[in-house]
């Protein structure tokens, strides 16, 4: 019988009945061992702990420990699928930290979508964290729940926002060398501004990039409108220099640079084709990009890439998140910084040499990724 290629990635998760298992360090075998890992011997930590909080890190998990924390509210391209719905994605983020860091994870979903209620659970776990990752949480709740949890004495960090952000600026770094275009010269539209959205535009315009575009489901945010919510209104600082407005289409002439972050299918042939020559274009709406490979190389586009795991230039927080977190690990950090994002960024960028159209941005299996990412942090943060 012919496999169903559709029906794989389900038949597999039910074989396993999760991705994720929790495993002692250390076989207990004799009562000499029991007596030291747990009562009486557990008593000595216990005590070192409670006179100095920081020996948490030296004599417990914390230290190489994250928090994949979600409520569901905005799961890949699914939307709101609720918080049983967004355990798969959350058991397989922390697959990937153990497999590709070494980094301990736990997948936390919450039957709650408020903020207050999201934050005040998030404190209540911490001791046990070294770090948070926000998951899959819509904008703008994002925002305000990463801005409250800012007062905790580990790192906070909204994954589809940032590492997002990071992985983007690589991929157009390698992408502007390939067709012999000053990137901070570009002109770059980003439709969709939600979460990754927003973080993308942000990070650019730290890194020098002016003439920026943003467009959202009822076109490009401009100082016309008065249907903004704050967030947007902000962004309003660092794009649409000349206060256009209008439609994707309109937004997308002549630029050089089209970053989706938004819904599958919504690049049509006249939005690419209206482009500007040798242009660039990133379709990571997941699972469904908004516009397929063969469709942008057949209307003109000179470099392509989308965030599934399938794809050869995959523009994917998962090529991020693994060595940045255990760079926030090592160091101890307590926030994550610009400066960081843009470090990382650029340091990804160089593991690629001399990019290619058919290879810009390296793969989540190449070994040196997580290495270089971490010592990237780990100096960014000194």
């Amino acid at each position: 019988m012919k496999k169903n290629k559709y029906n794989e990635p389900l038949q597999l998760h039910r074989k396993l009945r999760g991705k994720l298992l929790v495993k002692s360090k250390i076989r207990i075998k004799t009562r000499s061992i029991l007596s030291k890992v747990y009562t009486p011997g557990v008593a000595q930590a216990v005590k070192r702990i409670a006179q100095n909080s920081t020996d948490l890190f030296d004599l417990t998990i914390k230290s190489n420990t994250v928090a994949v924390i979600s409520d569901g509210s905005a799961v890949l391209g699914l939307g709101n699928v609720g918080a049983e719905a967004a355990l798969p994605v959350m058991e397989g983020k922390c697959a990937i930290f153990r497999e590709f860091a070494g980094i301990n994870a736990f997948p936390i979903c919450l039957n709650t979508q408020n903020s207050n209620e999201i934050v005040d659970t998030i404190k209540n776990i911490s001791p046990v964290f070294g770090a948070i990752n926000l998951e899959d949480i819509s904008a703008p709740r994002c925002f305000e729940i990463e801005e409250k949890l800012k007062i905790l004495n580990i790192p906070v960090m909204h994954d589809d926002q940032h590492a997002t952000a990071i992985v983007v600026l690589a991929g157009l770094i390698n992408s502007a060398k390939i067709v012999n275009k000053d990137l901070k010269s570009c002109k770059i539209v980003i439709n969709g501004v939600g979460a990754a959205g927003c973080a993308i535009a942000k990070l650019l315009n730290f890194y020098g990039i002016y003439n920026l575009i943003l467009v959202d489901s009822r076109g490009i945010i401009n100082k016309k409108r008065n249907d903004l919510l704050p967030y947007k209104k902000d962004l309003l600082n660092i794009s649409n220099p000349n206060n256009i407005d209008g439609d994707l289409l309109k937004a997308a002439k002549s630029s050089d640079i089209l970053i989706g972050v938004s819904q599958k299918d919504l690049f049509t042939s006249n939005i690419i084709k209206s482009m500007a020559l040798n242009s660039i274009v990133f379709a990571l709406a997941n699972p469904d990009p908004e516009v397929s490979r063969k469709n942008a190389q057949k209307w003109g586009i000179s470099i392509y890439a989308n965030g599934r795991s399938d794809c050869r230039n995959q523009i994917n927080n998962a090529l991020v998140f693994p060595g940045f977190f255990k760079g926030l690990l090592k160091s101890k950090s307590r926030k994550v910084t610009n400066m960081m994002k843009v470090a990382a960024a650029q340091t990804l960028a160089s593991l690629i040499p001399h990019p290619t159209a058919n290879r810009f941005i390296p793969s989540i299996f190449d070994k040196r990724v997580v290495p270089v990412l971490e010592k990237s942090v780990i100096q960014s943060s000194i």
